[in-house]
This record gives structure tokens, sequence and C-alpha cells, in this order.
């Protein structure tokens, strides 16, 4: 009970100073913890965590039977950084933002098999979510999937996005037990057609927001 109060004042004091960052007043609850990593398992391979905050979907990861060791910690906050080093020692803890994913070999350049973000990815700006996305299947083998939870009533990543990346997003379910209720999405390549297993490139965060930019495409990602 003392370990949840302190953990919700950390992040409530986090939303204090970063409201846009950290986007929520409180943690993730269990029950939206469950639900987002409830594809992922032991034989998942290796699980990058983009924006872990207080370790809940961390907690949530190890219960599923991923290794500590083969978790990958992406945090932006520094005090947000340092509790989850400590709590997880032998994870890969990796103090940056998520948007220089692509500067980074975090299994020595292994791919691995699953994304979990945490990041509110719906208050962002286009050309960061880019980043972000781009960076993470860069990290990701092909077959994997990146799953990120939304406090909205659709994906947070627009199709307009999905589809200038070559992507798709599937929703995989919602709890009204977390607060607020929220809803998860798993967002996946999509499949060359003809050409079984082949993935199509991404293009890079610059390339594809101009485009978007020089065809006066509405940027908003609520869509």
């Amino acid at each position: 009970m003392l370990k949840n109060a302190t953990e919700r004042l950390s992040f409530f004091r986090a939303w204090l100073s970063e409201p846009l960052r950290v986007a929520s007043v409180t943690p993730s609850g269990r029950a939206l913890a469950t639900l987002i990593v409830s594809e992922v398992s032991a034989t998942t391979g290796p699980v990058l965590e983009l924006g872990p905050g207080t370790g809940v979907f961390t907690r949530a990861l190890l219960a599923r039977g991923v290794r500590e060791e083969n978790l990958a910690l992406v945090e932006s906050g520094k005090a947000f950084a340092a509790k989850l080093k400590a709590d997880f020692p032998r994870a890969k803890t990796v103090w940056m933002d998520a948007t220089r994913l692509r500067d980074v070999h975090l299994f020595g350049g292994y791919p691995v098999g699953a994304v979990i973000s945490g990041l509110p990815l719906l208050s962002m700006p286009p050309r960061t979510v880019y980043a972000i996305l781009t960076g993470a299947f860069s990290q990701l083998r092909p077959g994997g999937a990146f799953y990120q939870f939304t406090y909205g009533p659709r994906c947070p990543v627009s199709r307009r996005l999905l589809d200038r990346l070559g992507l798709k997003a599937t929703y995989i379910g919602g709890t009204f037990a977390n607060v607020p209720p929220a809803a998860v999405y798993r967002i996946q390549r999509r499949r060359t057609p003809g050409i079984a297993g082949n993935a199509p490139a991404l293009p890079t965060p610059e390339s594809a927001v101009d485009e978007l930019e020089r065809r006066a495409i509405p940027l908003s990602l609520a869509r």
C-alpha cells in the first residue's frame, strides 16, 4: 500500500512538472497493465518498453514470464529512470528520449520481439510520433508488434499516418477498471502483397511529415 502511494505521488509530481510528457496524474492501473502485455510471453524474446514511468507495465511483463535481462526500459524522466534502474537492476534502463531510438543498439543489434508503449502519443505532435514509430520499428523484428494504449475513443495514430508508414492498427481490448478507462491497440507492419514475410521499409520521420504537409493533410492524431 505504501509503495503504491509513493508511486502515485512520484507520478503526480512528474505530471506537475511536465504535464504533456506524462499526460496523466496517476500511473496506469493493473487492469490496463494486464491487457497491454496479454500477447507477450517468455517466447517473445527481448522486449522494449517506452515510457515505463514507475514500472507498472514492467512488472506485468515479468509476471508474463519475460526475463528481466530481456527488458530494455527507455525513459526520458531522470527520476523515473533512476528508480527503474534500482527496481529492475538486470534490465537495460536507458535514460533518453524515445525519438532517438534509431541511434541506439539495445541488445547488441539483436531485434526485439515486442514494444510496449506507455507514451501519450495522442498528445504528441506528428513529427514526434513519426520519430518514435520509425525508431521503434527499426528495433522490432519482422512479425513483431508495437502495443499502444490510449484514453481516447480511437487509435492514437491516425489512419493517414499508419498508411504513410505502411502500418496497421488492431484494437485488442479495453478496460473500464483503469482510471481513466483505456484501450489497447496492436500496431504492426503490413505485409507486401505477394512477398510472404517481407515488410515494407518505413520512411524517415522528416520525409513522411514533409509529404503530409505538402499535401496539406490534417495532422491531428485523434482521427
